[in-house]
């Protein structure tokens, strides 16, 4: 199993963006030292004062100069509010600057209205289906330079590296844009952290649909990672209690409350109690939102749940609110799979 880190730079209790930076670069250097694969960094808008990762662009550009190895990437960059010109720009950059190191994960997401009136983006489109998989189409083709010589696009010129392009990812938690990845012949990541009972639908609608032929952007077979909320502690009960964060960060935001992640203390308190330790197996349909356990049970539950979608990738979020939990829980779960540590 390849496993990967999507991070979503929290800002610390009382602390600024910057120390969120760096604990996102201390993770990126201990995820290359553990034998990760991957480290993602989100975007996300209107929540800095919990949330930093607002500009992935800018992040990956920072990780890739503190690392040496590991590929480094978005998940996702929300292309609704973009030019598909301007990100294979900025992506096609960002190769030149860290060659064969970096993932491009496309995804779309609204956010509060407020946020997407600044960024100029349409709320509501006739098609929403249609214009995302034409955008990650022109983004593809802009990076591959595929553009026939009659097109008025054809002239148009990315720096680059010397060999390689960034990879393409599509990123989504619904079974539409599973069939999108899967038309353009892309490699395709399902949030289960947003819309856990969809996943094994999502990937077979992947593998459907997949057409290697799309472009030169794609893979020759279909290429899928499951993307999944873990806290991994010494024991079952523990890692349950360092979930607390996650299940209150969830409720809060079904309330529409931001802020930092809760402690553990805290989210206990607002839950009622330690939620309960997630069982060792999860029947399809039935994946909860977060999950948690030693590394035996998660490295089990992972198993489980890679087998039921068919895929040896998986790329993990967590919520938890101390950075040395993080830390900590990272090395189990590196331990938990087998990692090959540098």
């Amino acid at each position: 199993m390849n496993l990967s880190i999507v991070d979503l730079a929290p800002v610390p209790d009382g602390a600024s963006a910057t120390e969120a930076y760096e604990n996102t670069v201390e993770l990126a250097q201990l995820a290359e030292e553990l034998g990760y694969s991957r480290f993602w960094v989100a975007e996300h808008h209107s929540m800095a004062d919990s949330i930093a990762s607002t500009t992935p662009e800018v992040l990956i550009a920072h990780l890739a100069a503190k690392t040496d190895t590991i590929r480094v990437g978005s998940g996702t960059v929300l292309l609704n509010h973009y030019s598909p010109f301007k990100v294979a720009e900025t992506f096609s950059s960002l190769d030149a600057l860290a060659p064969g190191r970096i993932d491009l994960g496309l995804g779309r997401a609204t956010g509060k209205p407020a946020a997407d009136r600044a960024l100029r983006t349409e709320r509501r489109k006739q098609n929403p289906d249609e214009d995302h998989a034409r955008k990650i189409e022109e983004t593809a083709t802009h990076l591959y330079d595929e553009f026939g010589a009659d097109h008025p696009y054809a002239d148009l010129q990315l720096a680059r590296s010397a060999e390689d392009v960034p990879e393409i990812w599509v990123l989504g938690s619904s079974p539409s844009s599973a069939k999108i990845a899967g038309e353009l012949g892309l490699r395709y990541c399902f949030a289960a952290f947003i819309r856990p009972t969809l996943a094994v639908r999502a990937f077979e609608t992947y593998r459907e649909h997949f057409d290697p032929a799309a472009s030169d952007a794609g893979v020759d077979e279909p290429k899928g990672m499951l993307a999944v909320n873990v806290a991994c502690a010494d024991t079952d009960e523990e890692a349950a209690r360092l979930r607390a964060s996650a299940e209150a960060s969830y409720k809060r935001m079904q309330r529409g409350v931001t802020g930092s992640t809760p402690t553990v203390d805290e989210a206990i308190d607002e839950l009622g109690g330690v939620p309960d330790p997630t069982p060792q197996s999860l029947p399809p349909g039935e994946w909860p939102r977060a999950m948690s356990g030693s590394p035996e049970t998660v490295g089990t539950l992972l198993d489980e749940l890679t087998d039921q979608v068919g895929v040896d990738d998986v790329i993990v979020q967590n919520l938890i609110a101390d950075h040395d939990d993080v830390l900590r829980s990272h090395e189990l779960l590196a331990e938990a799979v087998g990692l090959d540590a540098h």
